[in-house]
């Protein structure tokens, strides 16, 4: 972890692991919690496995959906971590994402109240960084946790 270009979260979700990697794993779950409400996430694409595609859309009101993540899988090591790219897109070509390239990764552990939740968000330049914090890191990727939390919990 870098603090000049990584963002992270760290949260106890009371639930097993295989229920928060379900729910990271299972297209029709992820679509519940992966965008902050009232927002409406369709799931095109979710193939969790090296290599596999990410690719999700949103709407404000259920009816029109644009797009939002347009990512690539690197490493899916069951129940454990999940490492995500939107500098590659689904087709494998290099991206220029708005409003920031980031590589995500999400690691499960056990916890004695269900599972240890963490995320770190890495990003090409210091710049980068500041400005997916200055675009509501913490406050989105906080909501969709705490949406995944209550769905799982």
């Amino acid at each position: 972890m870098n603090p000049d270009l990584d963002l992270t979260l760290q949260r106890t979700i009371r639930a097993p692991r295989a229920a928060v990697w379900s729910a990271w794993t299972d297209p029709d779950r992820f679509a519940k919690w992966f965008i902050p409400a009232p927002m409406v996430c369709r799931v095109d694409r979710l193939e969790a496995r090296p290599g596999g595609a990410l690719v999700t859309r949103m709407s404000e009101d259920g009816v029109a959906f644009v797009p939002h993540v347009d990512a690539v899988f690197l490493v899916v090591d069951d129940l454990e971590r999940i490492v995500f790219t939107n500098a590659l897109d689904s087709a494998w070509r290099p991206a220029l994402p708005a409003p920031v390239a980031m590589t995500a990764e999400i690691v499960l552990a056990d916890h004695p109240e269900g599972t240890d939740y963490r995320v770190v968000v890495r990003h090409g330049d210091p710049s980068a960084r500041e400005q997916h914090e200055k675009l509501g890191f913490f406050e989105g990727w906080g909501m969709v946790t705490t949406q995944l939390a209550q769905s799982v919990e």
